[in-house]
């Protein structure tokens, strides 16, 4: 019996062979997105999963809320550590990692270069993440001052084939020692580092390690078994909020700590600030797994519809079938049968197109996911049950409905009772969730698109085309304002500026005192800058003067605030800013029996995004402070562009020969923040598409089943004189209407999801009723050229060969 069923499925399949393709193609399309989600899904889910002890490991993270909002900050004071190991017995360790520049001058003999991840920590980094050691002891690897743990990448870099272990290594001119390399980090680990250097070779002060109001750690801490972390947070609360708080200069900034599963780290610190962590988008995450189930869900609905519109071809088998002494059961199954093979060869086909994009998948997401259900026996059994599920699903009705056909009238070519009208409202019923579908990711798409856009055209305040900048290193530092004079020489160089922070790089989270406004501090984004600071960047001048060098008192008594900073600290107008005073208590003082720096405002730019367009632009001062002149950034002229940086880098040997120049473009590292909206655009681009050509798979089939049942009755409208354009519009209207009935139940959720997502962003565009009316044209377009083709080639076809059909 069981060959007799596959051997007519086989018959069955060759003898429709167009509903066969239509099929088939649509559930491969279906299947293989989900499949390539599903994989990208299961990456993201599998982070720090793999940890020893993981289940134990928080990291602390502050709520800070001030005056503009809260946010999450990764970032927290040295004080938590010592604290909660001090005081809590449920405290195993604490570790810490230090937010500085990542990227040193790492050199061994002749060998040198400058390499990215490298970090401060605290010795028990490695008892709170007990990762694998090639060489050396974890235990004591970065106990004492100036000790450093390589990767494995590092020590053949720099060491070739002998053991580094003991030897020095120079970071930053500095000699350190090694006394570790590190096996490859678990690949789902959410910090990415290359090597490790103790954090007492920075030889901070004791007293500054224990303070509450320095934002410079990230925190994280590993209880002890069975110790409860919610009973701990609330603990620190409570001492943050009585001891803490009232310590607090600025009462209008306050912050609260927060213990993070550390399995929740990467997916759920999407709008942390200041984090280190290689961190994705849960909301994302869940968008596209719902995308992908909405294609798979379209491409079933296919299988259900074609099934049911070619269910009258099969009545007669049916009927012969059931007067031989078939019954409903067997028929069930054998319908069953058919829609599974259908399943399987999909599956199949559609496994050898995931393996096929899988490289470009990794290339996209730059991961490296790994599928094979060839040599995994598990894998490829959870794959076949995958098959065999969608198979029964998409396959239950149509067998339900074509094994109760009644033999005696399907053998005398009536209509079965009450099947036809029902499994017509079926068919209709499925093609506007189909729609539905299509057009709620067809506004996503535009909105989504639309977003990004914006984020990459909005004017943002400060010109980054063609800025270049590099930190100060070496001779440079000495010399600073001579090495800017000399680029300066150069025609192709617009304008120079050294200082501290740029936008879309490195600031300063900073406090100052409003005297006129009864003392009172504010928090502020800082920026130091030379005179050339505001020309350089493209900073815009509402009210006031910039810095001039014909004043020598600008550099301990003027300030430039923004837009932001008038309204928070109550200056009124920008025009009334001017003059008000500010206080800065200074970094580095030149007289320590007056640290504070006392000045006025002399300008007011306008408002400029420093950070993302996530995040609001906050209060932000600039001000001439010599002391602190990390970085230098240039303004090139477009032409002849490799031959100014030839030029840079000329002048750049001459004063530090032994540190090479490290570039960076602002425009590029500024667009690095809005890397995963762009791909989020692409992803739904992709799957819009896919949905839409599933569901015209779909209305072609039903398009051409339509015009073939009513074959008779085009051949005498023919006949009686009308027209082609008259056969298209009959044809037609049915399914216009139900696109437009998708269109109606699609563009309220459409609006929902997507004002919903734009809520993540400080700065957004308004969702037009336009997005809308584009969207709903372009599903009724796509459905209107997918159901003409079948309609004009009947319409086309002679009327005397349609109306021979007995």
């Amino acid at each position: 019996m069981l060959r007799n069923y596959l051997k007519t499925a086989v018959r069955n399949l060759l003898r429709y062979k167009g509903f066969t393709f239509i099929n088939i193609l649509s559930l491969v399309i279906g299947i293989t997105g989900c499949l390539i989600i599903a994989l990208f899904v299961w990456d993201e889910h599998s982070f720090d999963r793999d940890i020893a002890g993981g289940e134990r490991i928080y990291r602390i993270y502050n709520e800070q809320n001030s005056l503009t909002g809260a946010s999450n900050v990764a970032v927290t004071q040295p004080a938590y550590a010592t604290f909660l190991q001090q005081n809590y017995p449920e405290v195993d360790t604490t570790t810490r990692i230090m937010m500085f520049r990542d990227k040193f001058l790492l050199e061994v003999g002749e060998k040198s270069g400058y390499e990215e991840k490298g970090w401060f920590v605290d010795g028990s980094f490695f008892h709170v993440f007990p990762l694998p050691f090639l060489r050396g002891n974890a235990a004591t690897a970065l106990s004492a001052p100036n000790t450093v743990v390589i990767s494995e990448e590092l020590a053949k870099r720099y060491f070739g084939g002998e053991d580094p272990v003991g030897k020095p290594l120079a970071i930053d001119k500095e000699t350190y020692e090694v006394t570790g390399v590190l096996a490859p980090l678990p690949e789902h680990f959410h910090l990415r580092f290359r090597y490790l250097m103790s954090l007492p070779s920075l030889g901070l002060p004791a007293q500054r390690m224990e303070a509450w109001t320095w934002n410079q750690f990230y925190t994280y801490v590993k209880l002890t078994p069975g110790a409860d972390a919610a009973q701990v947070e609330a603990k620190l609360q409570a001492h943050v909020k009585k001891e803490i708080y009232p310590t607090l200069e600025n009462p209008n900034s306050t912050f609260l700590p927060h213990f993070q599963k550390l399995e929740h780290i990467h997916l759920q610190s999407a709008d942390f600030v200041y984090d280190n962590a290689l961190r994705g988008n849960q909301t994302y995450v869940k968008g596209l797994t719902i995308i992908a189930l909405f294609v798979l869900v379209i491409a079933c609905f296919n299988f259900i519809n074609l099934a049911t519109a070619r269910s009258f071809r099969r009545a007669k088998e049916i009927g012969v079938r059931k007067v031989i002494g078939a019954d409903r059961k067997q028929l069930v199954l054998q319908f069953l049968g058919e829609s599974v093979l259908l399943s399987l060869i999909s599956m199949l086909i559609a496994l050898l197109a995931t393996l096929i994009l899988l490289p470009f998948l990794n290339a996209f997401t730059e991961k490296s996911i790994s599928f094979n259900p060839f040599t995994n026996p598990l894998l490829a059994l959870l794959v076949l049950a995958a098959a065999v599920v969608i198979g029964l699903l998409a396959g239950l009705y149509p067998a339900m409905v074509l094994s109760g056909f009644q033999p005696i009238k399907v053998l005398k070519n009536m209509k079965p009772a009450g099947g036809g009208g029902n499994i017509g409202w079926l068919r209709k019923s499925l093609v506007v969730v189909q729609f539905s579908l299509s057009a709620l990711l067809i506004v996503c798409a535009l909105i989504v698109y639309r977003q990004v856009r914006f984020l990459n055209t909005k004017d943002v305040g400060f010109n980054k085309e063609q800025v270049i900048f590099f930190q100060t290193r070496g001779g440079v530092n000495e010399n600073l304002e001579t090495f800017k004079a000399e680029l300066k020489n150069s025609p192709n160089i617009l304008s120079v500026t050294s200082g501290y922070g740029l936008p879309g790089d490195q600031f300063a989270g900073e406090s100052v005192r409003v005297p006129d406004k009864e003392d009172q501090q504010f928090s502020t984004t800082l920026f130091i800058g030379d005179h050339d600071y505001l020309k350089t960047l493209g900073l815009k001048l509402i009210a006031g003067r910039d810095f001039s060098r014909e004043r020598t008192t600008d550099e301990r008594e003027a300030f430039i605030i923004n837009q932001t900073a008038v309204k928070e600290f109550g200056f009124g107008t920008p025009e009334q800013a001017l003059g008000q005073r500010i206080d800065w208590e200074e970094w580095a003082p030149a007289d320590t029996t007056n640290p504070v720096k006392r000045g006025k405002v002399i300008g007011v730019v306008q408002d400029f995004h420093y950070k993302s367009l996530h995040e609001k632009v906050t209060a932000s001062v600039i001000q001439l402070y010599p002391a602190v002149h990390f970085k230098v950034a240039v303004k090139l002229r477009t032409e002849n562009l490799p031959n100014t940086l030839a030029y840079i880098n000329g002048v750049w040997d001459r004063f530090s020969p032994g540190y090479p120049l490290d570039v960076q473009f602002m425009d590029e590292t500024y667009g690095n923040m809005y890397k995963s909206e762009e791909k989020l655009a692409s992803l739904i681009w992709i799957f819009t598409l896919l949905a839409i050509g599933v569901g015209c798979m779909g209305l072609f089939g039903l398009a051409a089943y339509s015009a073939e049942q009513r074959t008779k009755e085009i051949g005498i409208r023919k006949v009686l004189g009308a027209g082609v354009l008259n056969i298209v519009g009959l044809l037609s209207r049915s399914f216009v209407g139900m696109v437009l009935i998708s269109c109606l139940l699609a563009f309220p959720l459409a609006w929902w999801a997507m004002h919903s997502w734009l809520q993540d962003f400080s700065y957004r565009i308004d969702i037009g009723w336009w997005v809308f009316l584009v969207a709903g044209a372009a599903a009724l377009l796509v459905a209107l050229i997918t159901v003409s083709f079948q309609a004009i080639r009947a319409a086309m076809r002679n009327p005397v060969k349609n109306l021979r059909t007995e």
